[in-house]
């Protein structure tokens, strides 16, 4: 409702190319604002933000659950999303940990998590694993847990515990000893950027993850910035919309900085973003203008 203030302005007193969203009013619309000025200059988002990134963008599977808990198969049933993303391209996969925080008594969830996160390593050898927990977790137990599954190669851990300074420390020092090359991502969840930023400082985070659309596109363009200087990477969250996975692979490509994006799988029958391809765990973005997504009209569906 409050966009409605926006009709009748100039869009160079809402948007500059170089930077964004120039009005806070104009913030609930950043996205589509993005959109439009990719549409009049006829180039890409990306190019537009100065292709600083490659063109083609690493994308996890985002849409592992806890299969397990709710079908008899048991952990059969997550190997069996994970062989459906491999088969539409996907190359690396999140897995969701933390089964003992609700769902099972907290031995048996802990165990149940090392067991479905060596399971998918021994199946696909070949492709990343991020592990989520939803902080849930304590530092003490998901130690115990990174104990047990080290050899796999955890490619990320995220949210293990609500952010807890001397959890982080005992978890980096862990991972510095055993798994130097494992990533600590955080800030999905109720975000305190400045206190993210400087558990960043202090090397206890890698990558932050604040949603796309909840911090916002310009927001983003912002910080990215200081995430550089810092030495820490981003990849905004995604969950909830196909259509934010291609919103963060623009913004890879353009600032950089963003080593892999959430994929969200799902279709739509208002928009079409087919000129986007997955292959081999890549998301291949088109040459399209503004973001290369095509409205389709009601008549058409």
């Amino acid at each position: 409702e409050g966009a409605s203030k926006l009709i009748g302005r100039q869009l160079e007193a809402l948007f500059d190319p170089a930077v964004g969203v120039i009005d806070p009013d104009a913030g609930p619309i950043d996205i589509p604002l993005h959109d439009l000025a990719g549409a009049i200059l006829e180039l890409p988002v990306h190019r537009m933000l100065g292709s600083q990134g490659e063109a083609t963008v690493p994308c996890y599977d985002g849409s592992i659950y806890m299969d397990d808990l709710d079908d008899p198969r048991g952990v059969e049933a997550v190997l069996d999303s994970c062989r459906q993303g491999y088969e539409m391209g996907y190359r690396a996969f999140k897995l969701k940990i933390g089964r003992g925080y609700r769902w099972m008594e907290r031995r048996e969830g802990l165990r149940r998590d090392i067991e479905v996160t060596r399971r998918v390593r021994e199946e696909f050898p070949d492709c990343l694993i991020l592990v989520d927990a939803n902080d849930g977790y304590t530092p003490e137990l998901f130690i115990d847990y990174l104990r047990e599954v080290i050899d796999c190669g955890l490619y990320w851990v995220e949210e293990p515990f609500r952010e807890e300074r001397e959890g982080l420390r005992r978890v980096r020092e862990f991972l510095r000893e055993n798994s130097p090359e494992t990533l600590i991502a955080d800030g999905e969840s109720r975000p305190d950027l400045d206190e993210l930023l400087k558990l960043a400082e202090e090397g206890l985070l890698d990558v932050l993850l604040m949603d796309i659309m909840g911090f916002g596109f310009t927001g983003w363009r912002k910080l990215m910035p200081r995430l550089v200087e810092l030495g820490v990477r981003a990849s905004p969250h995604a969950w909830g919309n196909p259509l934010k996975t291609l919103y963060i692979a623009q913004l890879a490509a353009g600032t950089g900085n963003i080593p892999i994006v959430e994929g969200v799988p799902g279709r739509s029958d208002q928009a079409d973003w087919s000129s986007y391809e997955l292959a081999d765990g890549r998301l291949i973005l088109p040459s399209d203008p503004g973001f290369g997504v095509k409205l389709i009209s009601p008549q058409a569906v």
